[in-house]
């Protein structure tokens, strides 16, 4: 008996992987089966370094889309002539250099997202195949180039006149086209991805992003290219519209995690109006009617705020949805109160406006302080992007 147990010490002395080492265990004529040994580098601690990236998705793009929204409200605020008893004197009075460090401050946030996504592109391919593929998650790949187009509107240092912002235009519409070209023809002609199935509240992003290549364009004076990528996003909208409004039965819900996204539904046609502003060069009837049926959306979300009672238990990344809407929709009444000069419409300007950098302001103070919340393994779409096995 002493020998078999002073045997077995060495065996429990030595910690076992719980992958590699086999059991030890005692067979009947008292032999003992060695346990094998313990890889150096696990690769579990390998897999850990890169753990950030598979949980990284391109919906934290929404930040990048807050901020850089933002750049261009307070941009549009302090060039354009607005009501002078609204919001215009307190813009001018702010110092150049607070716009020039919102500017700078959306720039260097889009261009760290991009650098995780271009690291996640690299390492965890089969994860950025599969969110392309994800019903919710396929949208937001739209949301870095909107970023980069916000930014190039409301950017200081470049008239849209020069060349270099035309280059810079083309690089970023670009891949607008290719995204449109491969996600509206999965909605036409692949089974399962029919829009009927699809479609969700965050396909908005796509129109979204053809709205904001025509107002980019019309700013250029690049009128056909303006009208043609209009169309598109209008004639996308009115289907996407109905397709929400009707849903059949067995098509993909949203997560209750998710459901900030609902602001989106006023978003397009806020961003349609500003679009269209810029291509008819005022704010006629049509711009109008897509403004006030925006404001009827946002009444409609407001008033029922049991929907996003689920979505506000816990702080994530879902929460800059609320952010860039607000600011789009500010923005087309601003566009309304230059146009109409009523003390109403200056009011709403000042409302909106004001919502809009608190909600902004309250999103990057709750990212401060609970910055281990933005990457949660329960996220919607960290599981629909991970790889099948």
């Amino acid at each position: 008996m002493e020998t078999i147990s002073d045997s077995l010490k060495p065996c429990v002395s030595q910690p076992l992987s719980a992958k590699g080492a086999g059991l030890a265990e005692a067979g009947d004529g008292g032999t003992m089966l060695k346990a094998s040994p313990a890889p150096s580098k696990p690769p579990r601690l390998v897999a850990s370094r890169f753990a950030m990236l598979t949980r990284f998705h391109a919906g934290y793009f929404r930040i990048s889309l807050a901020l850089s929204g933002q750049a261009l409200l307070w941009r549009t605020l302090s060039d354009r002539s607005t009501d002078p008893s609204a919001l215009h004197p307190l813009v001018q009075s702010l110092p150049s250099a607070a716009f020039v460090l919102l500017w700078s401050l959306a720039l260097l946030t889009l261009f760290a997202l991009c650098v995780l996504y271009v690291a996640r592109c690299v390492v965890r391919l089969p994860a950025v195949r599969a969110e392309f593929r994800h019903h919710v998650g396929m949208n937001y790949l739209f949301a870095p180039w909107i970023s980069w187009l916000l930014l190039l509107q409301a950017t200081p240092f470049l008239p849209p006149e020069a060349p270099s912002y035309h280059m810079l235009w083309w690089a970023f519409s670009l891949p607008i086209l290719v995204l449109d070209v491969k996600v509206y023809g999965q909605w036409f002609t692949r089974g399962r991805k029919f829009l009927s199935m699809v479609a969700n509240p965050a396909s908005h992003m796509t129109v979204i992003a053809n709205l904001m290549t025509a107002r980019a364009a019309a700013k250029m004076g690049w009128h056909e290219g303006a009208v043609a990528m209009f169309a598109v996003g209008a004639a996308h909208y009115l289907v996407l519209f109905v397709t929400l409004y009707q849903r059949f039965l067995g098509s993909d819900s949203l997560p209750a995690m998710l459901r900030p996204v609902f602001f989106l539904f006023f978003a397009a046609p806020s961003m349609a109006s500003l679009a269209w502003c810029s291509i008819s060069m005022s704010f006629d009837t049509g711009c109008k009617m897509l403004f006030f049926l925006s404001m009827f959306l946002f009444a409609s979300l407001v008033s029922r705020p049991t929907l996003f009672k689920r979505a506000m238990r816990r702080f994530s990344v879902a929460w800059w949805a609320y952010s860039f809407p607000l600011t789009l929709l500010a923005l087309a009444s601003a566009e309304y109160a230059q146009e109409v000069r009523e003390p109403a419409a200056s009011v709403l300007m000042l409302a909106l406006a004001v919502l809009s950098v608190l909600v902004t302001l309250a999103l990057m103070v709750f990212t401060a302080l609970r910055p281990n919340d933005l990457l949660p393994h329960d996220d919607p779409f960290f599981a629909g992007t991970l790889p099948a096995r």
